[in-house]
C-alpha cells in the first residue's frame, strides 16, 4: 500500500469521526429553534453520538482484529456516512437523535480499525499514527469553528451531510489501497462484548449527565451502579475466558500501559481547556462567538505544522522524552491561559494557545509507542484500548474541571484554579511518559 494513500485514510477518518464530537455543539441553538425541540431532547443530539461512540469502540477494536482491519473500517465508515445523510436530512428530533446515536457506532468501528491498520505499517507506522492523533486534535479544535460557521451561513443540516462525501472518499480509499485480510481464527467473545459495551455506555451517560443535572439525581446514580456492576461482570468474563476479546495481559507491557497512562492525562487536560476556554473567552475576555471559535484555529494549524517533524523527534530523542516534552509546553500553555485576566486579548492569549498547539503534536509517539507493545493481531483491541482513553479521559476532563469551575466563587476564578489542576495532571504524564514509553 503506498504511504500517501494509508496517511489520507487514517488521517481522514479520524478527522471526520473526531469532528463530530464537537461540530454540532454550536449548532445546537439553531436545531432547537428550527425543530421546536425541548432542551431535555436536544442534549441528546450531542451526547447520544459520544455515549455510543465510546461505548462500542473496545468492541469495534476487537472487530477489526477477528473480521479484519479494512472490512470493519470500510463498514464502519459505510455506517456513519449513512447515518450522517439522514441526520442532515432529519425533520425531527426524534430521527436526528436515533441517526447521531447510529453515527456513534459506526466511528466505533472506524477509530480502533485505523489504528490496527497501522500496526502492520512498518516504519511507516510512527507517521501513520501521528497522522492519525494531529487529525484528531485538529478535528477537536475546529469543530466549533466548522459548525459556527455552518450554522451561520447554511442549513444546519449540513452539518452531518459534510461527513457523506468524505466517508465515501475513505470507503473508496480503504478498498483500493489497503490489501483484503482473511478472517482471524478466532471467537467472538460475546459476554466480554456485552459486559465492555454496557461498562462504557453507562459510565460515559453518568460522566455527561452527572456534570450536566447533578451526581445525586436518580438516574446517573442508577447508570453509575449499572457501570460498576458491568466493570465487574467484564473483569471476572475477561480472567476466565479462553479467548477473550481484551488481554488484560497487555497491560504487563510497560509502554503500553505507559502509553495509555499519558494519553488519559492529555486527555483530562486539555479537553477540559477545549471546553470551557470557550465560555471564558466569551464571558470573561469579551470575545464575540466568532472570534472565540477563531482562537482555537492557530492550535489546529500548528498541531498539523509540526506534526511532520515529530517521527524525527522520536527517532534523535525517543518517543519517551519527546512526549514529556511535548506534555511539559502544554501544562506551560494552560498556565498562560490561567493567568489570563479580563481586558486581555489575542496578544495575552496566543502565547498559550500556541504552546497547547506545539506541545500536543509532540504527544503523536504515544499511539506507535501503544500499537508496538502489542502483538499484531491483537493491534484492534489495543487501538480500542487507546481510542476509550482518549474519549473518556476527555470527559472526566470536563467533568473534573466543571466540578472546580462550579465550587469556585467566580467562573474566573474557577477557570484558573481547574486550569492549573489540569497543568499538574499534564505534568505528571510527562513524568509517566520518560519512565514508561519507549
Amino acid at each position: 500500500m503506498s504511504a500517501r494513500g494509508l496517511f489520507a485514510i487514517v488521517g481522514l477518518a479520524g478527522f471526520v469521526t473526531t469532528l463530530d464530537n464537537t461540530v454540532v455543539t454550536v449548532a445546537l441553538p439553531t436545531i432547537r429553534r428550527e425543530l421546536g425541540v425541548r432542551l431535555a431532547a436536544l442534549e441528546w443530539v450531542a451526547t447520544g453520538y459520544v455515549i455510543t461512540f465510546a461505548g462500542l469502540m473496545l468492541a469495534g477494536g476487537r472487530l477489526a482484529d477477528v473480521w479484519g482491519h479494512r472490512r470493519v473500517l470500510a463498514g464502519g465508515m459505510a455506517v456513519f456516512g449513512a447515518a450522517s445523510l439522514v441526520a442532515g436530512l432529519a425533520t425531527s428530533v426524534q430521527v436526528l437523535v436515533a441517526a447521531r446515536v447510529v453515527q456513534g457506532a459506526g466511528a466505533a468501528l472506524v477509530l480502533p480499525a485505523t489504528l490496527a491498520v497501522l500496526a502492520g505499517a512498518g516504519e511507516r507506522r510512527p507517521a501513520g499514527v501521528a497522522v492519525w492523533m494531529a487529525s484528531g486534535a485538529a478535528a477537536l479544535a475546529l469543530g466549533p469553528v466548522v459548525g459556527g460557521w455552518l450554522s451561520q451561513h447554511a442549513h444546519w443540516g449540513w452539518v452531518f451531510l459534510l461527513n457523506v462525501p468524505l466517508a465515501a472518499l475513505v470507503i473508496g480509499l480503504a478498498l483500493v489501497t489497503l490489501p483484503p485480510v482473511a478472517r482471524a481464527r478466532a471467537r467472538l467473545d460475546v459476554p466480554g462484548i456485552v459486559t465492555s459495551v454496557v461498562f462504557l455506555a453507562s459510565g460515559t451517560f453518568v460522566l455527561i449527565h452527572g456534570a450536566e443535572h447533578g451526581w445525586a439525581r436518580p438516574e446517573v446514580l442508577l447508570g453509575a451502579v449499572v457501570s460498576l456492576v458491568a466493570l465487574l461482570g467484564f473483569l471476572s468474563v475477561e480472567r476466565r475466558g479462553a479467548e477473550p476479546m481484551a488481554d488484560l495481559t497487555l497491560f504487563r507491557a510497560r509502554s503500553f500501559t505507559g502509553g495509555v497512562l499519558a494519553q488519559v492525562t492529555w486527555g483530562l487536560g486539555a479537553n477540559g481547556v477545549f471546553f470551557y476556554t470557550a465560555i471564558f473567552l466569551q464571558d470573561v475576555l469579551g470575545f464575540t462567538p466568532a472570534a472565540s471559535g477563531a482562537a482555537f484555529v492557530p492550535l489546529a494549524v500548528l498541531v498539523v505544522a509540526v506534526t511532520p517533524a515529530v517521527p524525527y523527534l522520536e527517532r534523535r530523542y525517543g518517543a519517551g522524552r519527546t512526549v514529556a516534552a511535548g506534555l511539559v509546553l502544554v501544562a506551560g500553555g494552560m498556565v498562560v491561559a490561567a493567568l489570563l485576566r479580563p481586558g486581555d486579548g489575542w496578544a495575552e492569549l496566543l502565547p498559550a494557545v500556541c504552546a497547547i498547539g506545539v506541545g500536543s503534536a509532540l504527544t503523536t509517539p504515544l499511539g506507535s509507542a501503544v500499537l508496538g507493545a502489542v502483538p499484531e493481531s491483537r493491534a484492534g483491541v489495543a487501538g480500542g484500548v487507546f481510542s476509550v482513553s482518549r474519549e473518556v479521559s476527555g470527559l472526566f476532563g470536563i467533568a473534573g474541571i466543571g466540578g472546580i469551575v462550579h465550587a469556585a466563587g467566580t467562573f474566573a476564578a474557577g477557570y484558573t484554579a481547574g486550569l492549573l489542576a489540569a497543568a499538574v495532571l499534564v505534568l505528571s504524564g510527562a513524568l509517566v511518559s520518560v519512565v514508561s514509553v519507549s
